[in-house]
C-alpha cells in the first residue's frame, strides 16, 4: 500500500503528516522522495508532510552557489540541490526538516501564496524551537538563516534555510545544528558568508538529542504554522517513524 492510499489523500485543511526517517538518509533518495510527494500533494493525492531526516556527510549547492565556495571538492560528495541559496553542509548530528506544504492555502500565521511570509515562518519556527532548547536564535538583515551571539561577541549560524517551490508546493526546508562535526563545514563557505562561522547546540554547551530537538520543533510548529482547532490552542503534531521511499508518496 502506498503512503497516499494509507493516509486517505490530501484532505483540504488537514494537518501535515510528520515523519521521522530512521538512520541516515542518502541525499539523492531524499530528493526523489520529496519530488514524488510534492507531485502527489499538488494532485490532491497526499497530505502535506514535514519529514525529519539525518544525512551522511555531504555538501549541497543551491541555485546561487559559487564554484569557488566549495573549498574541498574531494572531502565529501556534493550535489546540486535544486533549491535556493548557496553551499550547505549536511551530516550526522544535524536535524534536517523537509517541509512540503501547499502554499495556496494559509498555514496559521503564514499567508497563502506569500513566499516571504513562508520563509519568515520557517525562521520563526527555528527561533521558537531553539528557545525551547535554551538558545536565543536571531535573524540578521541580509543573512538568511538563524544566528546566535557567542560569548566572545562574534556571531555564528546555527540554523540554515533553503527552499524550493513547485506549483505552490514547497520542498527542501531547514537544517538545525545539534551536534555535528563543525570541522566538516570547513570544506565550503557556508551560505557564501565568509565573515561568520557556524555553531551547534553542543558547541554552546547545550547538547540535545534528536528526540528532544524533534519535540521542540513539533511544539514550535504548532505555534507558527498550525491552524487553531475549535476551543483551544494549536495541537502539537505527532511524529511517525518510517522510511519515505520515492514511490511511497
Amino acid at each position: 500500500m502506498t503512503m497516499a492510499s494509507a493516509i486517505g489523500g490530501g484532505e483540504p485543511g488537514a494537518a501535515p503528516e510528520w515523519r521521522v526517517a530512521p538512520g541516515l538518509t542518502a541525499y539523492p533518495d531524499a530528493v526523489s522522495a520529496m519530488a514524488a510527494r510534492v507531485a502527489a500533494i499538488r494532485a490532491g493525492a497526499a497530505r502535506e508532510l514535514v519529514w525529519l531526516v539525518e544525512h551522511p556527510p555531504l555538501y549541497t549547492a543551491g541555485s546561487s552557489a559559487e564554484p569557488a565556495d566549495l573549498r574541498d571538492f574531494s572531502r565529501f560528495p556534493s550535489f546540486a540541490a535544486g533549491r535556493g541559496g548557496k553551499w550547505t553542509y549536511h551530516g550526522p548530528g544535524q536535524r534536517v526538516a523537509y517541509v512540503m506544504l501547499d502554499l495556496e492555502r494559509r498555514h496559521g500565521g503564514v499567508r497563502a501564496r506569500d513566499l516571504h511570509a513562508f520563509v519568515h515562518g520557517l525562521e520563526e519556527w527555528m527561533i521558537r524551537a531553539l528557545a525551547r532548547l535554551g538558545v536565543a536564535g536571531e535573524r540578521r538583515q541580509g543573512r538568511v538563516g538563524i544566528w546566535v551571539v557567542l560569548p566572545s561577541g562574534a556571531e555564528a549560524k546555527i540554523g540554515a534555510i533553503g527552499v524550493r517551490v513547485s506549483r505552490w508546493v514547497s520542498w527542501h526546508g531547514i537544517a538545525l545544528n545539534l551536534f555535528p562535526d563543525l570541522d566538516h563545514f570547513s570544506g565550503i563557505v557556508p551560505c557564501g558568508i565568509r565573515e561568520h562561522g557556524v555553531t551547534s547546540l553542543a558547541a554552546l554547551g547545550l547538547p540535545a538529542d534528536f528526540a528532544t530537538a524533534d519535540a521542540a520543533l513539533a511544539a514550535a510548529w504548532a505555534e507558527v504554522f498550525a491552524d487553531q482547532p475549535p476551543g483551544g490552542g494549536a495541537a502539537v503534531p505527532a511524529t511517525v517513524e518510517g522510511v519515505l521511499q520515492p514511490w511511497n508518496v
